[in-house]
């Protein structure tokens, strides 16, 4: 007969521990539907087809990215709040459809209360980009007295009304006491077109959009709206070392439909936690010059959160 501490021992073994910890309170049984707010090819897809690349072998069943563009990715996060809470459907969100849209206008859906965060994996400060060769702008200092001089004598374009690029824009001009011209694109590669050709004075941009056009003097980099200076353009301040106080990263992560269990919830975070740490999502950020976003789902709510007052805030609701 085995003593009590060879008993124990035996108990301790990975092949009996492994079976307790191959019982989870939930799993899917069928594929999960990553839901995207964006056609195909832009920065939220290659966000969400990337993670999933990561996380493929994490999971029993396959991730499907579903693209349902349109209205700042509002449709998308209107057809997720609608869906059941099984664990099965899950929104990239974070950006426009969470922090803005729902600043501007009434939604079908409560950005606050209409879903059950997961994980955040980016937050990218968006740049402030005017005109290179042969534009009329050096500083922001520059751009923003051009714009305190006369009400709407310099123009910004962004990705949409509503979008955050349109947004960021209202925030600049109550810190800093101007008003400026917005005129609407319908995405932001028209936006940066339209910088670049001279027709606006300046836009907002993401480091995957400008990136070639910066490299090739098209585009001119004068700040950036995040908390600290990004990797990739030390020499851009943020509005905040400018004096303005202006904070708004774009996050990216997943968040269900609201009613999900916690033992979804721990699911689904736990794999693309540990998606995050492999070498096709390391390889990701190096490319793109982005810091590690991780948040729990409750951080991740809670940035979401004081982003969209302070749009509220800028728009007097």
């Amino acid at each position: 007969m085995p003593t009590r501490r060879a008993a124990l021992a035996l108990l301790a073994t990975p092949a009996l521990i492994g079976p307790a910890r191959a019982q989870p309170g939930w799993a899917p049984t069928r594929p999960i539907q990553l839901i995207v707010g964006f056609a195909p090819g832009g920065g939220s897809d290659v966000i969400a087809r990337t993670i999933a690349e990561a996380v493929a072998g994490l999971y029993p069943v396959p991730l499907v990215v579903v693209n349902r563009p349109g209205a700042g990715g509002a449709l998308a996060a209107e057809q997720v709040a609608r869906m059941p809470p099984d664990g099965h459907a899950l929104l990239l969100a974070g950006g426009s459809e969470s922090t803005s849209v729902p600043a501007h206008r009434e939604l079908p859906y409560d950005p606050k209360r209409s879903f059950s965060p997961v994980i955040r994996l980016t937050r990218h400060g968006q740049f402030i980009v005017v005109k290179g060769r042969g534009g009329r702008f050096s500083s922001m200092q520059e751009l923003m007295a051009a714009a305190r001089a006369r009400p709407e004598a310099v123009s910004h374009a962004s990705a949409g009304v509503g979008t955050l690029s349109h947004s960021i824009f209202l925030l600049l001009g109550r810190a800093a006491g101007a008003q400026m011209l917005h005129v609407p694109f319908t995405g932001g590669g028209p936006s940066l077109q339209a910088v670049i050709a001279g027709t606006v004075d300046c836009s907002v941009a993401a480091p995957e959009e400008m990136r070639g056009l910066v490299d090739a003097g098209e585009l001119r980099v004068l700040a950036v709206a995040s908390e600290t200076r990004a990797p990739l353009y030390p020499q851009a301040p943020t509005l905040r070392e400018l004096g303005w106080e202006v904070i708004a990263e774009n996050m990216k992560g997943w968040v269900g439909p609201a009613g999900m269990t916690p033992e979804m919830v721990a699911y689904h975070h736990d794999r693309m936690r540990q998606g995050i740490a492999t070498p096709v999502w390391q390889r990701f950020l190096e490319r793109a010059g982005e810091p590690d976003g991780y948040a729990n789902g409750p951080d991740f709510q809670a940035a979401m959160d004081r982003l969209l007052d302070g749009i509220r805030a800028a728009l007097g609701r």
